[in-house]
């Protein structure tokens, strides 16, 4: 008994195919409920009793045309030899588009099982199937299942297995074209034939006939078909001149033809559909004039759910930082190892304790992304916003990136892979880094608390993110006009049916991202932290300007002083000590040699050197700046650091820094991803100085003009 089995996951988008394959395998891939999340094909493990199964999920597509990356993909996987059986994926609810891809899979002769998914929304609809009369139809058995609720799983298995008992025994019908059609396709067959192509030898000859007849790129790609192109376009002109047929728009009415014979007599309504509750909603989410509002309100309450939501829990966080700091200087033996004190206290917990204290806020962001995901409003988000996209030079595909964008512009940058045209998904890419990713959100939780009225804190971070919409609008204009000219290519944007977010689904969405940024915490940026610890200790200065211990002695030897005036005296004695030697290590000497370039955007040497680690990733801003300033805590209710931004700084400036972050050169990982995806150094390279510039030259402008009218000089009662 064979062991070892490949299986394909084939289906449309939005067909919660992608469920399928976490609950057969037990992984986590991203699922969501809007076009392009799989835009490459994944791989799992999973057991039938004693067979070991790879399943294989291919990218979401309508057909095997190769009109786009994903349906090229797609194509690829399946001639590829190995598979030995394909699961294809079926929206129930929409079973007349759902069996033209079936038709076409038949056509490969590999045998196949069908999942009728989205059982419910089938049901709701009041569909029924006559499920035997189908089997018949398409060669294949047929299981009901509900990816999302693991419903039907479990027969899905078992029916596997039996299949997978009698792959041998397995007839798929032949789709017949007619007689004209089918003698084409025997000619070119029989062409294919006498080339013998070992590879493609378990593929019958008659599925690249009808590919080369239909015009397919992919097919035509293949090198052991190169040659045929004459005996192709022959017989192509026969069918025209002879019979009136276009090969290509003939085989899809054939295909649509069988589809309608096969649903008139086995998909039965038992009653009148009624206009759908997704419809409804659509009237008023996707009305031209009160859309474009309701998103921009759908984006201020995810800010204000997510500052609400996660200060509770920032509390708590911060809380633990703090204990754990005071118990290792509590237990750590008095005047010993002051050094790896120093750098555990300071540098480890000072840096990875102070990102890991805004964990609230990042999951609290992920959550809302993905009830917008899993809601469907996502789709309609897209399609609200292509209207406005186009002035910009782009296209409302171009959206969903963007917004992905927001949580992180690694996997953001990877969805762009869904966009069909080279310019429209270049120019994507080179603008993602303007939308505010979740690893700055720290920096605005730690800055607009210190600086900004609660009844304002929700509107500023809006504004900071609407901000680098714009901005990445702007940029994308100027590049269409210029270095990507050409008219956007048109498509079609699916909207799927609104469905409530199952909470497992959400979590499992939070987790992966969530898991993406402690794993940043652990390695880079404990790395990271540590290296800043040493740049910001060494060289140590041995002589002062100043006689500190003299002048301490002499604040301990003042009897008549108030206690707290004392404590206060000498507290400040040791921070000027402190900022004395710090201007002596490695981190105050390029802190002043780069004071001269951002002092004219209102930035000190702290801030000017806390920028070049977040080159390495966002969030060691605020490590950073913990450790600049001594302080464990460096949370947004961190009253050390809070009141040492508070003493250093103006809001105008608060501002001006959040405004740098947002719109300066992205983290390392996304320019690799960057550099990966286009190929191309020179156009990460080129992407990166270029934010930098915008950054830097809108900073200047800001402070500059702040500066003249006299705005955010003076801190707000708080």
């Amino acid at each position: 008994m064979r062991k070892n089995f490949r299986i394909a996951l084939a289906g449309n988008p939005n067909c919660a195919k992608t469920s399928i394959f976490n609950q057969l395998t037990g992984t986590r891939q991203h699922t969501g409920n809007y076009p392009g999340v799989t835009v490459e094909s994944k791989r799992g493990i999973f057991t039938l009793g004693e067979r070991t199964i790879e399943l294989i999920d291919l990218p979401g597509v309508y057909s095997l045309s190769s009109s786009s990356p994903e349906e090229a993909i797609a194509f690829e996987e399946l001639i590829t030899p190995g598979i030995d059986l394909i699961i294809n994926v079926i929206d129930s609810s929409l079973p007349r588009r759902s069996f033209y891809l079936t038709t076409q899979l038949a056509e490969l002769h590999i045998p196949m099982l069908l999942a009728f998914n989205m059982s419910d929304e089938a049901d709701k609809k009041g569909l029924s199937f006559k499920i035997s009369e189908l089997e018949k139809y398409f060669g294949a058995r047929i299981v009901r299942t509900m990816g999302t609720r693991e419903s039907g799983i479990s027969e899905l298995r078992r029916v596997l297995a039996e299949e997978l008992e009698h792959l041998e025994e397995h007839d798929t019908p032949m789709l017949n074209y007619g007689d004209d059609v089918n003698d084409a396709i025997a000619v070119l067959a029989q062409a294919i034939e006498e080339r013998k192509i070992a590879r493609l030898a378990h593929i019958p000859t008659r599925f690249f006939a009808i590919k080369l007849l239909e015009g397919d790129a992919s097919v035509g790609k293949i090198a052991e078909l190169q040659g045929l192109e004459e005996l192709v376009s022959e017989q192509i002109r026969h069918l025209n001149a002879r019979h009136a047929i276009n090969p290509e728009t003939f085989m899809a009415d054939c295909r649509y033809a069988l589809i309608s014979g096969a649903c008139r007599s086995t998909v039965l309504v038992s009653h009148e559909r009624r206009r759908e509750i997704s419809e409804r909603i659509d009237s008023v989410m996707t009305n031209k004039y009160v859309a474009l509002p309701l998103f921009l309100l759908i984006m201020y309450l995810t800010f204000w759910f997510t500052f609400t939501c996660a200060a509770p829990m920032m509390v708590g966080i911060d809380s633990a930082f703090v204990a754990l700091s005071n118990a290792i200087q509590a237990v750590w033996p008095q005047g010993r190892w002051q050094f790896a004190e120093a750098l555990l206290v300071d540098g480890v917990i000072g840096g990875v304790g102070g990102v890991l204290s805004f964990l609230p806020n990042i999951l609290m962001l992920f959550l809302a992304i993905a009830f917008l995901e899993d809601s469907g409003y996502m789709a309609r988000a897209a399609f609200v916003m292509d209207g406005l996209m186009r002035r910009f030079g782009l296209h409302g595909k171009s959206f969903i990136p963007l917004v992905l964008g927001f949580g992180c512009t690694v996997p953001a940058v990877l969805a762009t892979r869904s966009i069909e045209s080279v310019k429209d998904r270049t120019t994507t890419i080179m603008v993602l880094p303007f939308m505010s990713c979740g690893a700055r959100l720290p920096i605005y939780s730690l800055f607009i608390p210190a600086f900004f009225l609660p009844q304002h804190q929700t509107f500023t971070l809006w504004s900071i993110y609407i901000i680098g919409v714009l901005v990445a609008m702007l940029a994308a204009r100027m590049m269409k006009k210029t270095l990507f000219k050409g008219d956007g290519e048109v498509y079609l944007l699916e909207l799927p049916p609104y469905r409530m977010p199952t909470v497992k689904s959400m979590l499992i969405h939070v987790w992966e991202r969530t898991k993406m940024y402690l794993s940043k915490a652990g390695t880079v940026i404990l790395l990271a932290s540590v290296i800043l610890f040493l740049a910001n200790t060494f060289p140590r200065k041995q002589s002062f300007a100043r006689d500190y211990a003299a002048e301490k002695a002499v604040l301990q030897q003042q009897g008549d002083l108030d206690e707290q005036v004392r404590q206060t005296g000498l507290r400040q004695l040791e921070l000027e000590q402190q900022a004395e030697a710090m201007a002596y290590t490695v981190t105050g000497r390029v802190g002043q040699i780069l004071a001269p370039l951002f002092r004219p955007i209102g930035f000190d040497w702290k801030v000017s050197t806390s920028l070049i680690g977040a080159a390495a990733a966002k969030e060691l801003f605020v490590s950073q700046l913990g450790i600049l300033y001594a302080v464990e805590d460096t949370s947004e209710e961190s009253l050390p650091l809070r009141q040492h931004l508070q003493r250093n700084y103006t809001p105008l400036q608060a501002f001006c820094i959040m405004l740098f972050c947002l719109l300066t050169m992205p983290c390392v990982a996304t320019f690799a991803v960057v550099r990966r995806e286009l190929n191309s150094w020179s156009m990460a390279i080129a992407q990166s100085v270029g934010m930098f510039l915008v950054a830097y030259i809108l900073t200047f402008i800001v402070y500059q003009t702040g500066m003249l009218l006299k705005i955010g000089q003076t801190l707000p009662p708080l």
